[in-house]
């Protein structure tokens, strides 16, 4: 039996029902099941009274709890102590009470990277390069970044006492800030040439679908007449949310994503419950390997109805639904309690390999960004294929292959041993650049959209050898494309903030610009796909006769 279901009361990946109970106690068992029990309870009494070892009952229980979770071999199934259930409120509602920076642990300080707008940390004039010393009066030097955030972050209203050293400024400076509600934005835009607009979208918290569309109605009325959607690195979220995301660029009554359970009565078929709000814009969606869950359900859903092209690289795979239960002692158990399937039908479930993971891992060529890029495979050619409503052949297990791959520019030979060497001498570029962009934005006066001049690559090198890099001027000189990237970008971010940061990254980035060419001799959604599909076949040409030449 399918039932028939609009979003509003859809399943969510990550959250959904809170239920009371224990997890050992089943009141109704009998037969195998009070055996089963009753064995239990033997060995845990045995192993808290004879073990060599004294052990904890407390703790046998919780070994129980782990080793039945992992012997279900689903990495989607776990049991969440109460700072864990926290993380998953944080990442399906997007707020948490703090003062709203971003910050990375650099060079043994926590560093502050971002400060939010309408936040505690601006309002008290915190700023990017800020380094965190000390927090209510205890060294945080060697702190992690986990732990730098759960002492940051706490209770709206509650009072926290930092003190920061400051660029430029000679002694420490003491701040004491009131934790406010933090709302993370989960979408940015901006345009780019050819009257592109380019959407990030990093989250499905309960705000996504209307952050995404307060985004795309400002680029279209800057006058974009085409979109680049990013879901590269969204780790998804709400399941609603996913279909409400996908609900904009799909006909009301239009089959999102089917959900199957092993309940038959909990089987459902989700379709798009408006009209659709942007009908003629065509539209290019970027993946990656960490693009997952709800994102594979956007990416999916319009790759099957051929309303998008899908341009990057194959996503992570991770089609099933998450419940949340709530137990005794604020704990809760997250358990997979179906699988979701794409509208023609595929479910893109991978089976996690961990070995082949780090065998992938350790063959991967290291993008500009320093990411790594995955080798290539001829997985898809192994998969169960599908036809798309137009006719095209999509495929199933394995992610979202996207219609047209394209991986990231890697780092050349030189560019690669400067990292190396820079990294191995304790100064990772990223952070030597960024501690220098911060200084260079508090003296000069940097437009947005600058051109990289050799006064600042001069000031980069004459960092890097402060910090005893071991970088000889001869390698950073051949590593300038490199170079030029770091300082664009680290530079872009310290003087105007995160749109202008990702505006820069993306001048640079292999998969925006098939997805801006695309789009620029594109007026339609069908003209679009028409080019994708042919661009697709002259690429599997080409990679037929490079075979043949071998």
């Amino acid at each position: 039996m399918k039932a028939e279901r609009s979003w509003t009361t859809a399943l969510v990946i990550g959250v959904i029902t809170l239920t009371s109970g224990g997890w050992l106690i089943n009141q109704g068992a009998t037969g195998g099941a009070v055996e089963s029990r009753r064995l239990l309870d033997e060995v845990h009494r045995l192993i808290t009274d004879r073990f060599v070892d004294e052990v904890s009952p407390d703790s046998l229980y919780q070994m129980a709890i782990d080793g039945m979770i992992r012997e279900l071999g689903d990495p989607y199934t776990n049991f969440l102590d109460p700072r864990e259930w926290e993380d998953i409120r944080y990442s399906t509602t997007g707020n948490y009470g703090g003062l709203g920076v971003r910050i990375n642990a650099q060079d043994g300080w926590i560093t502050v990277v971002q400060v939010l707008p309408n936040s505690p940390a601006l309002e008290e004039g915190l700023s990017v390069g800020d380094r965190i010393m000390e927090v209510e009066g205890e060294s945080a030097e060697g702190w992690s970044q986990d732990r730098a955030v759960s002492v940051l972050r706490g209770p709206k209203g509650a009072p926290v006492n930092i003190t920061i050293g400051r660029v430029g400024v000679d002694l420490p400076l003491a701040y004491r800030i009131v934790r406010g509600e933090i709302q993370v934005r989960q979408s940015e835009g901006f345009m780019m040439e050819g009257d592109i607009g380019f959407v990030t979208l990093i989250g499905f918290t309960r705000q996504a679908q209307e952050e995404l569309v307060e985004s795309i109605d400002a680029l279209l009325e800057q006058g974009a007449r085409g979109l680049i959607l990013d879901l590269r690195g969204n780790p998804g979220g709400l399941l609603e949310e996913g279909i409400q995301v996908t609900d904009l660029f799909l006909d009301a009554g239009t089959e999102v994503v089917e959900t199957r359970s092993r309940l038959p009565d909990q089987n459902y078929v989700y379709h798009a419950p408006s009209k659709e709000r942007y009908p003629d814009v065509p539209i290019v969606v970027l993946s990656d390997g960490r693009s997952a869950s709800a994102s594979e359900i956007v990416a999916g859903a319009l790759q099957d109805h051929d309303r998008a092209v899908v341009v990057g690289t194959t996503s992570f795979g991770k089609g099933s639904v998450q419940t949340l239960y709530g137990l005794t002692g604020e704990a809760y158990i997250k358990i997979t309690t179906a699988r979701w399937f794409t509208p023609v039908g595929r479910s893109i479930s991978r089976k996690f390999d961990r070995d082949q993971a780090m065998r992938n891992f350790v063959a991967s060529a290291v993008s500009i960004s320093g990411d790594p890029v995955a080798p290539v495979t001829e997985e898809a050619a192994e998969r169960e294929s599908f036809l798309t409503d137009g006719g095209r052949t999509v495929y199933g297990g394995g992610g979202i292959t996207p219609d047209l791959v394209v991986f990231q520019d890697t780092l050349t030979t030189d560019e690669q041993e400067f990292r190396r060497v820079s990294t191995g001498g304790g100064a990772m570029p990223r952070n030597v650049v960024f501690r220098w962009a911060v200084e260079w934005a508090q003296q000069h006066d940097v437009r947005e959209g600058f051109e990289v001049t050799q006064a600042m690559r001069d000031a980069v090198f004459a960092k890097l050898e402060e910090a005893e890099s071991g970088v000889s001027r001869s390698l950073f000189d051949r590593s300038q494309n490199y170079v030029d990237w770091l300082i664009a970008t680290q530079l872009s971010g310290a003087e105007h903030g995160n749109v202008a940061q990702l505006r820069s990254q993306s001048i640079r980035d292999a998969q925006v610009r098939v997805a801006l060419d695309l789009l620029q001799k594109s007026d339609t959604p069908a003209r679009l796909l028409a080019l994708a599909s042919a661009e697709a076949e002259q690429r599997a040409a080409a990679m037929s006769t490079e075979g043949d030449n071998r």
